[in-house]
């Protein structure tokens, strides 16, 4: 008896899609095809990241690097599936869900930021009032309970917070290993701050804060090793905010 053809394993993966003015989501690069929950695109040729197929990250921090809007799809991708070490490509991507995750995306950006602020207090560096006040706005901001003024000024702020914990060590006497160390530290938490507030673009604030607290947690251990815990909590906890977003239905994949 012949054998069935073995099934192909299908990937749980993220993308992120910029949204147009009516909230539909197309494929980019010329494609045009719509994009839409529960169904199946699929591309021809020879799959090859970067120049063909149907990409997406299995951690969602990897696919905001990608991404250009705030619009989260769930997917499934199979299929002749090429892989790098942030992305993958495949002949075949089914959207499980998709939803907005503009406030999700900022909220998580504010959470890196406060959590790189904290780090600082532990350390016995006091953050820069300012960059509290930011991502207290932004939060707001999220839930459309800030104003523009308020988001303005929470933006500059915010950055001259950073620039002024930079400066500061910068013209410190001291300059050896732990010091730097301290430097870099205060300067990448001011600037998470600075990132949830200046960047709009919810997906580009949230890439960046999230960048910024994993490096202040490596350099105020001094180890690569910090960076990559950091970096792998901060996946964790934008794992758990996007998932809040799927829909409650039965046939709506969770895992």
């Amino acid at each position: 008896m012949k054998k069935a053809p073995k099934k192909e394993t299908r990937i749980k993966a993220w993308w992120f899609a910029a949204p147009d003015a009516e909230g539909r989501v197309f494929l980019p690069h010329g494609d045009g095809r719509e994009v839409k929950a529960g169904e199946t695109l699929s591309v021809e040729g020879k799959i090859e990241c970067c120049s063909r197929g149907l990409h997406a990250s299995v951690r969602p921090l990897d696919a905001l690097q990608y991404a250009q809007g705030g619009t989260v799809c769930r997917v499934e991708v199979w299929g002749d599936v090429r892989r790098e070490k942030d992305k993958i490509a495949g002949r075949h991507r089914r959207v499980l869900w998709m939803a907005d995750a503009t406030a999700a995306l900022r909220i998580f950006a504010c959470d890196c930021a406060d959590e790189a602020l904290r780090r600082e207090r532990k350390a016995g560096r006091e953050p820069d009032p300012r960059s509290w006040e930011a991502t207290r706005v932004v939060r707001l901001r999220a839930i459309g309970k800030a104003s523009n003024e308020e988001w303005a000024a929470a933006w500059a702020a915010a950055w001259a917070a950073a620039w002024a914990a930079r400066d500061a060590a910068r013209d410190a006497a001291t300059r050896d290993a732990a010091r730097d160390a301290a430097r870099d530290a205060a300067w990448a938490a001011a600037r998470a701050a600075a990132w949830a507030a200046a960047r709009d673009d919810a997906w580009a604030a949230a890439r960046d804060a999230a960048r910024d607290a994993a490096w202040a947690a490596a350099r105020d251990a001094a180890r690569a090793a910090a960076r990559d815990a950091a970096w792998a909590a901060k996946n964790k906890m934008l794992v758990t905010a996007l998932m809040a977003l799927a829909p409650p239905h039965p046939e709506v994949d969770r895992g």
